[in-house]
This record gives C-alpha cells, structure tokens and sequence, in this order.
C-alpha cells in the first residue's frame, strides 16, 4: 500500500534511472497533458514530498501521486504491465520508466510546482521534518480520533492506513481515542518518522523489527489473529473510511 516510505523509494528508483540524463521519449497517456512532449530536456531532480512525487525536467514538473494502486516501474518491470494501465513513458538512453495507474498525474511549470503540496505538514522523510510542528498539528483538534488526526496529511505528510493504525497499537491507543487525550504526543510524531525512516529503503515494511512474510505487522491486516505481545484476538472496523485494528487488551 502506497505511504510515504513507498513513495520516497520510488523516488530514489527513479533518480537513479532519469537525473542527469536527456529524455529521448516523453508519452504521456492523460488526455488534459498528452501534447506535451519534453523529449530532449535534461531530467534535473527528482523529489518527494509525502505521498507526492515530482520529476523535474526543463521548466516542466511532472507531479504524481499514488493513491491505492498508482506504482512507478523501472527496466523490464514494465514488461509485465497491461499497456492500459500505463498513465507515463519516460526513457533515456539506457533506462526506461512508467507512471502505473498513477491517481494523480500533471504536468505543472516548475517555479511553482509545490503549491500543489503547500498545505501538507511537515513530512516526515524530509528535510523539512519539525516533530514539534506535527505534534501541535496532532493535538490541535483535541476531540478528533487520534487515527483520523493522524491520517490527515495536513498534520504530518508521509502517514497512511497501515502506520496509522500499527503507531495506536505500538503507544497504547485505541484508533477511537482522542487526539487530546494523548499523553506524550512528541513521541508519538517522532515514533511516526521512526517508523517511516526505518522502512525508507525496504520492499518488506516491517514495523515490528522481523521482515519474515506474517510476522512484520502487529496488528494491520490481522482480524481475528492472536496478538503477538497478549493473545487477545485482533478487532477490526469496517464501517468508516479506512480500516481499523486493534487488539482490545494492549490498547485502552
């Protein structure tokens, strides 16, 4: 599932494939944006913020973001790709790149390409990171659930489903607490960016220290499983937005 860390992996990927080289293909396959062809400029940087992705090329931004099922491929991994699902084609001489069923893709001029991201809070893989900012974000609606508070990008950029529900259960919380009922809510935002920073450079997220496949989440994706510290069995609600879990025993 796309979080910040996915979204920070992918640019990486990316960089190492595109920075520094001249495109020799640019095809993009989003009608509001399909005339604009930047074969031939230079791919300067590419940068993440949160969840949001930005290629830099010329006085051009390509701005994407993931949403549930968007992924950036490099090389042959775009070989297994049904042609439909590709939103983006980017190759240089020697690598070759595509946007997959990407949630959001534009093309915005460069100068003023993070307006678009202006109102996310500090992210939590960048260098813009102020845990003490987040924490004040965090706490600023006291009554609002602590999982909602933390899924909102606007208090810190990079959290989503699996984090904010895995960060409940590591601190004690219910989902359904309130956000002002916290009791250290610094470490909770700097728990958050240790978890992310940790992940940065994985495939397999783990946020309970083992990578082996069932054995990396505490409570995510785990209805009706033991808990790994009590026994108890994992709940879950499916009645909002997002999932919930929790184990009734570790979290009060």
């Amino acid at each position: 599932m796309p979080e910040g860390d996915t979204v920070f992996r992918a640019a990486t990927k990316l960089r190492e494939a595109l920075a520094g080289k001249t495109l020799t293909r640019c095809d993009v396959r989003v009608p509001k944006f399909a005339t604009v062809d930047l074969t031939g400029c230079v791919v300067d940087e590419v940068i993440s913020r949160g969840k949001h992705l930005f290629i830099r090329v010329g006085d051009a931004s390509i701005h994407s973001h993931l949403k549930m099922d968007g992924a950036w491929l490099v090389g042959g991994q775009i070989r297994r790709v049904q042609p439909h699902k590709i939103r983006i084609i980017l190759e240089t001489d020697d690598s070759r790149t595509a946007g997959i069923d990407l949630g959001v893709l534009e093309i915005l001029k460069r100068d003023h390409d993070m307006d678009v991201v202006a109102h996310l809070g500090p992210d939590l893989l960048g260098d813009d990171w102020e845990p003490r900012i987040a924490r004040d974000n965090l706490v600023a609606d006291p009554q609002r659930p602590l999982a909602e508070a933390l899924l909102d990008q606007r208090v810190m950029a990079g959290v989503g489903n699996v984090y904010a529900n895995e960060l409940c259960f590591v601190t004690g919380y219910l989902p359904t607490t309130p956000a002002g009922d916290v009791k250290d809510p610094l470490r909770m935002v700097q728990r958050a960016r240790d978890m992310l920073w940790l992940n940065r450079s994985r495939i397999n997220r783990t946020t309970t220290g083992d990578t082996r496949a069932g054995r990396d989440l505490w409570v995510y994706g785990r209805v009706g499983r033991p808990c790994r510290r009590c026994g108890t069995l994992i709940q879950s609600d499916t009645s909002g937005d997002r999932v919930s879990y929790w184990c009734p025993n570790c979290q009060t």
